[in-house]
């Protein structure tokens, strides 16, 4: 069976609406996608660190209650488990205040088994940060010769616009090594002064990566890809309790979908129909909605049980 490995930040996210606490939710953006994973049924990991305290060990337990493998998770007793406040706005779009102990920023981890095909996740600062970037840019070089397909969430934050002068050539290297690059109107607005997703595919991405997805927020999703190929997909009106998983359900149902249909990366670099891109998309943007609908980060249980359903009557159907 295929693995999906994400690398990325663990956090505690506490959720306000009207300025007062409605809820607490283990997170991180890659984290919240490979809890939808593992609850979907597919074989998932987890590279990160946390503190040995009360947040650190429910962000692991959290993982084993969802299928996913935590054996990654670097654990400093001296550290303190990071924590945000997400402000939720009359949209139930969020806000965030973040606090960090960044002195503790190492990434200190056992590679785990890579094979082809596997699917390697990663994004956000996390991605690009100074500090770590030895260590990131080895991994997904490794992750990159065995033959894994890498996926590459943006998602640069205004709050790191006085950053991006220091950090443009990771960003760069990461464009080279991604099978997929994923990012919204927002992103690419904040590094690149762009909007449009041609105008970005052409002048920024297109050279390093030919497998483009790009985001903005209730407006059609603008797909780019091997061959030529362009295409839009509308986004469907959805009652929202929150927003803050969307985009990371959203990378973690088109991961789901690249296994559910047999997505290779030699298939990325020759040119996949556009039927199966079609099915790709649709569902990233099921597991985007179900999230929509409640305050957890992650796809709602019931949803991962049906889904699990579907990829093992998949992977029957293909072997």
């Amino acid at each position: 069976m295929r693995k999906v490995i994400g690398i990325g930040e663990t956090i505690l996210d506490i959720i306000f609406r009207d300025d007062q606490p409605i809820g607490a939710v283990p997170g991180g953006s890659m984290f919240n996608g490979l809890i939808s994973l593992g609850r979907s049924g597919v074989d998932a990991a987890f590279i990160s660190e946390t503190g040995n305290d009360r947040v650190g060990r429910r962000i692991i337990s959290f993982l084993e209650e969802n299928h996913v493998d935590a054996s990654n998770i670097s654990v400093y007793p001296e550290a303190k488990s990071p924590v945000s406040l997400a402000f939720l706005n009359e949209n139930n779009d969020a806000e965030y205040i973040f606090y960090k102990d960044h002195p503790h920023d190492r990434l200190e981890f056992i590679t785990p088994d890579i094979q082809p095909n596997d699917v390697v996740m990663f994004g956000s600062f996390y991605a690009i940060n100074p500090v770590i970037r030895p260590q990131m840019l080895a991994f997904l070089q490794y992750a990159h010769e065995q033959g894994a397909i890498l996926y590459y969430d943006v998602n640069y934050r205004a709050s790191h616009l006085k950053d991006l002068v220091k950090v443009t050539a990771n960003i760069l290297e990461n464009f080279e090594l991604a099978d997929i690059i994923k990012g919204s109107s927002e992103d690419f607005e904040n590094m690149y002064n762009k909007t449009g997703a041609d105008s970005v595919y052409r002048s920024q991405i297109d050279f390093y990566c030919k497998n483009f997805i790009y985001t903005q927020g209730a407006q059609p999703i603008e797909f780019r890809a091997q061959g030529g190929l362009a295409k839009q997909y509308p986004v469907a009106a959805t009652q929202t309790v929150s927003t803050i998983g969307a985009g990371d359900n959203f990378n973690a149902g088109f991961v789901y979908g690249l296994l559910k249909y047999g997505v290779t990366r030699d298939m990325l670099h020759e040119g996949v129909d556009a039927g199966i891109w079609d099915k790709v998309i649709a569902e990233a943007q099921q597991f985007a909605a179900n999230v929509c609908g409640s305050i957890n980060n992650s796809v709602d249980t019931a949803f991962g049980d049906n889904k699990k359903a579907e990829y093992q009557a998949a992977l029957a159907a293909m072997e």
